[in-house]
């Protein structure tokens, strides 16, 4: 018994011994984090002579790095676009009654006094192809007279020529010559997308490069009244003018649509935004780079998909859905095959019609002069017909182009400047000595000539020390000039006086 008490007791010691260590440890590792972690705090810190405390910039902490990620590899893609476009101003009538040559200015030039302004907007694209290739929205570029493309990396500036524009999905592919191959975004399906998604928002709203938003997909499908081929994500990631035509980007960092447009009442961010879906993008890129314009097929009937969602109007024409067509165009497909106002479409190619993209699509997407099978309700009787698709276009033209807008039929010549022969009966017109030279007829907003202060009524005597005696001479010395090279206009100019004066204008040719 007394051998067990001692063994207990002996047992005992050990570990209380073995407990102390273990004690000793934790408090001199403790003391050593402590110290640690003051000394640190008081390099955080510091002291200054005076025994003030200053301040340190401390470690930076790394924070989850899933947009910062994606950040990283979209901005460069991302390119910032102004444009310029004219816009014309009234004409004016002469300032001086019985002023022969100021009415004759007038009437020869045809256009305001003080000539065209020039209104610069500013809006997004993304990178699509490393050779240049651009995607953005066509209310971005339309009407420019000038497209400049600003890079994010190093800021280099391009002057872009346009693609192809698509009006119908307000979707534009413009390009520009880069001197090495550009980063690219990658496009993902918009199929996938899924109400509540993260998404990321990229652009220059406000003239502000390489912005970058977030938010979640709050709704797909979203149409645009009247504009049957415009299906948009909606997002509420800041969205601000600005953004139009940079991409919004999933979390795979895949481009799942294009910023188009926003919903305000303030012309600001009210947390409805809107993006074209990717697959949308990505038909209408590849018609226009492969053929400068988009081509979708009809078959020549109008409808309102309101009225057809009637389900009393439904169940009257026999059916639970189905779109009802209200017009057809004489001549087209389908008054050819028998189809008229009041018809109940309810298949095409064998899928059912529930809403207008359901009729639409397909046949937008056959191929002109191929088949669809579509079948139509008629006093409740049941037809089957196959029609042939035709070229939206044709049976649905689009309103004309402007017509030529070269002022008095005068030809444009390299630089944005519209010259012709200053011929002898026009230099007596004008109150002019000489007898040869070419005229500046018109001088184009944001062009080089405007650049360096080309007027209208300018007469253009030489071109790098070249005489130039009518508009042919003009042309043939500005063709032999290279990007880059300097270039000295001598041009004679009436003054406000009506005086004759020499004057001479100078750059250096631009690169585009």
């Amino acid at each position: 018994m007394g051998i067990q008490f001692r063994e207990l007791a002996e047992w005992v010691r050990r570990r209380t011994f073995f407990a102390s260590v273990l004690i000793v440890i934790t408090l001199a590792i403790g003391i050593l984090i402590g110290t640690l972690i003051s000394g640190r705090a008081m390099a955080t810190r510091g002291q200054s002579a005076t025994g003030v405390s200053l301040l340190a910039i401390p470690d930076p902490v790394q924070l989850s790095g899933t947009f910062s990620a994606i950040s990283g590899k979209l901005v460069p893609a991302v390119v910032n676009i102004s444009t310029t476009q004219v816009l014309a101003r009234p004409k004016k009538h002469s300032r001086r009654d019985g002023d022969d040559v100021q009415d004759f200015f007038n009437h020869f030039f045809d256009g305001p006094d003080e000539g065209d302004s020039a209104e610069r907007s500013l809006g997004s694209g993304v990178i699509v192809d490393g050779k240049g290739y651009i995607m953005t929205n066509n209310h971005v570029i339309d009407q420019a007279t000038k497209i400049e493309v600003t890079l994010d990396k190093d800021s280099r500036h391009y002057t872009a020529k346009v693609i192809g524009t698509d009006q119908l999905t307000d979707l534009a592919v413009i390009k520009i010559e880069p001197d090495r191959a550009l980063p690219i975004a990658r496009l993902g399906n918009s199929d996938g997308v899924q109400v509540g998604d993260w998404v990321l928002a990229f652009g220059s709203p406000f003239g502000l490069q390489a912005t970058v938003t977030a938010g979640i997909v709050s709704a797909k499908d979203r149409a645009n009244p009247g504009f049957q081929f415009q299906k948009f994500i909606q997002t509420d990631a800041a969205i601000n003018p600005g953004n139009s035509g940079g991409p919004l980007v999933n979390m795979a960092g895949e481009v799942i649509g294009i910023n188009t447009a926003i919903y305000t009442g303030g012309h600001g961010f009210e947390g409805v935004g809107f993006a074209l879906p990717a697959n949308t993008v990505i038909n209408v890129y590849n018609q226009l780079v492969t053929s400068g314009k988009v081509t979708r097929g009809s078959i020549g009937i109008s409808f309102s998909e309101d009225h057809s969602a009637n389900p009393v109007l439904l169940r009257e024409l026999g059916a639970t859905s189905g779109i009802v067509v209200e017009g057809v165009e004489p001549g087209s497909p389908a008054q050819k095959s028998g189809i008229a106002p009041g018809d109940l479409i309810t298949l095409v190619n064998g899928h059912a019609v529930r809403v207008g993209s359901d009729l639409v699509d397909p046949i937008a997407e056959t191929p002109i002069g191929q088949s669809v099978q579509l079948r139509y309700l008629r006093d409740k009787q049941m037809h089957d017909v196959s029609v042939v698709v035709a070229d939206r276009a044709k049976l649905f033209p689009q309103v004309g182009e402007a017509g030529d807008q070269n002022p008095a039929g005068a030809e444009p010549a390299k630089f944005g400047l519209y010259v012709e022969d200053l011929t002898a009966d026009l230099a007596h017109k004008l109150g002019e000595d000489r007898k040869s030279g070419a005229i500046v007829m018109e001088v184009e907003p944001a062009s080089f000539g405007e650049d360096i202060e080309f007027q209208r009524g300018d007469i253009v005597l030489e071109v790098n020390h070249v005489a130039v005696n009518g508009a042919a001479d003009y042309r043939r010395e500005v063709a032999k000039l290279k990007p880059g090279q300097d270039v000295l206009f001598k041009v004679s100019r009436r003054d406000a006086n009506d005086r004759s004066l020499i004057v001479f204008l100078a750059g250096a040719v631009p690169t585009e």
